[in-house]
């Protein structure tokens, strides 16, 4: 069911760059990097089953780099993430996205309910303690913001992407202001962190987006091909006031001041009574 809160991105297939063999590895290096990919998802759903969640917390970072480097993907990181838990606000391109900020901090992700059903990755977001949210009930929202609210208490990591779903990375959504809320009730910190890709020729690129209908099958086996894809990590300063909106507003600018995402395709203002 739609309604007004309900995120929407009008970024979609035509958001990404023209495939280019010229740009991808060849055959045997994608056979290789997809087999190491499905082979370290294996080891990562047996590690969540099998180590004690302090021997887990110092693991995951690990996995998540070896899981780039799987793929070819060379992580680059400005800035590092104070100690203690706190709310980090991320832009939201890929499922990459995820990937990268597990490699700054073990850190429970605040997602849409569907994540669930992704195989393999489903069941390893859930073993972490990934957060929940079921974006079709409104009614919801009250009780996921107390959620989040608690997790913060407990000193936990959340880490969430205000604009509710992806965008192409050259555009950006209206950041919701709900989950900033949830800081101001915890009385936690709010850590703003933009990510961004480049290309093989060092350019910013839509490339690993993940956009409209498309299946995560294909988004990784298109990522995959990719030849020198870089993901940029930049670390910005904390938030600080009282007020849900004004925070919102100032972590949507701090990030698109980085990563120069314009609000875009002429869509009209997005609702941020949430």
């Amino acid at each position: 069911m739609n309604h007004s809160w309900m995120p929407e991105s009008p970024c979609g297939p035509d958001c990404l760059p023209p495939r280019d063999p010229g740009t991808e590895v060849g055959r045997l290096r994608l056979v290789m990097r997809i087999g190491v990919t499905i082979a370290l998802l294996l080891l990562g759903s047996a590690m969540v089953l099998a180590l004690p969640s302090s021997l887990r917390r110092r693991a995951v970072p690990k996995w998540f780099r070896m899981l780039l480097r799987a793929l070819g993907i060379r992580l680059e990181v400005d800035g590092t993430l104070k100690p203690g838990g706190g709310l980090v606000v991320c832009n939201h391109v890929s499922w990459l996205d995820v990937v990268a900020l597990q490699v700054l901090t073990p850190m429970k992700m605040l997602a849409k309910v569907e994540v669930r059903s992704w195989p393999v990755l489903g069941s390893l977001a859930g073993r972490v303690g990934t957060v929940y949210i079921d974006r079709d009930r409104l009614s919801a929202l009250p009780g996921a913001v107390a959620t989040i609210a608690d997790e913060l208490r407990t000193g936990a990591v959340i880490g969430t992407f205000p604009e509710g779903t992806t965008w192409c990375g050259s555009a950006s959504g209206t950041f919701r202001p709900a989950v900033f809320q949830a800081a101001l009730d915890a009385g936690t910190p709010i850590q703003p962190v933009a990510v961004r890709f480049r290309d093989g020729g060092g350019r910013l690129t839509t490339a690993p987006a993940f956009l409209g209908d498309a299946n995560l099958a294909d988004s990784v086996l298109s990522v995959a091909r990719m030849r020198g894809l870089v993901v940029e990590v930049v670390v910005l300063p904390e938030l600080t006031g009282d007020d849900r909106k004004s925070l919102a507003l100032e972590a949507k600018a701090a990030i698109t001041g980085v990563t120069g995402a314009r609000r875009g395709h002429d869509v009209p203002a997005e609702p941020v009574a949430a």
